[in-house]
């Protein structure tokens, strides 16, 4: 399957270029030798550069993270007898996380307690959290350290099982925000939703403490578009749902979701 990227490779730093490349060798090797390969977990920003890898006749390229929804998948390619739709293929294996149904755990506790055992952010996919339960999606090689070391999430202890429930968790919760901005502008935008002044947002983009869709963007008048995800180090990350049409001061009504 050969897929594009509408990243051009201007576009791209220095090390997202090495990134390619690796992606490519993955490609080329599944092609020599026969057999499946595969990334770690990728960010959204990463599998948008991986779709300019491009595939090789016998090869199906893809992304899977575990679940249909998954935000953070790994890339794959796979020789012509090899079914993506075998999950059994892929080094990912689950962790079902039981605790106290009184406590509000969030995701951050969670990647905080896995980070802290010293895992790489790439070993770790999704990690969904529900009402007492939360599941975690893993590159293989570290499961068993999370199985014998995870024993609490912030300060509430955690029950580890492998395998994952007959229903999972939803994928993310959102606090609505609405709000007028006088443009698209990465900084207008910023600001409506971490509710800070224009300048104090214009400050932490410049210091590269913004990303949009994963990649670091510093230039405040950056255009915001419907569906971009903004994430403001210290204050979470967003979603835009809708941006309406202009009001009679010519300010533009926006709808937007924290992931909370």
């Amino acid at each position: 399957m050969a897929y594009t990227s509408d990243l051009p490779l201007s576009a791209l730093s220095g090390e997202e270029k090495l990134f390619l490349e690796r992606i490519r060798d993955l490609v080329t090797l599944c092609d020599q030798r026969g057999i499946p390969r595969f990334s770690a977990f990728l960010d959204e920003r990463q599998q948008r550069i991986a779709l300019s890898a491009g595939s090789l006749p016998g090869v199906t390229c893809g992304f899977w993270g575990g679940f249909p929804d998954a935000e953070r998948k790994m890339f794959y390619a796979l020789p012509d007898y090899c079914s993506p739709e075998d999950e059994s293929l892929y080094p990912i294996r689950i962790i079902t996380a039981e605790f106290p149904r009184q406590y509000a755990l969030t995701h951050r506790d969670f990647l905080g307690a896995l980070m802290n055992l010293g895992l790489r952010r790439e070993a770790i996919g999704d990690i969904l959290v529900g009402e007492g339960r939360a599941v975690l999606f893993l590159w293989e090689t570290v499961a068993d350290l999370v199985l014998s070391e995870l024993s609490k999430a912030g300060r509430v202890g955690l029950r580890l099982t492998e395998g994952r429930p007959e229903e999972l968790p939803a994928a993310h919760s959102f606090q609505g925000i609405a709000g007028t901005v006088s443009s698209m502008r990465l900084d207008c935008v910023a600001a409506l939703l971490i509710r800070e002044s224009r300048e104090t947002t214009a400050r932490l983009i410049r210091s590269g403490l913004v990303t949009v869709n994963s990649a670091v963007e510093e230039s405040v008048s950056f255009q915001i578009h419907a569906g971009d995800k903004i994430a403001v180090r210290g204050h979470g990350k967003f979603r835009i749902s809708e941006i309406g049409a202009p009001t009679k001061k010519d300010r533009l009504h926006i709808t937007c979701q924290k992931y909370i």
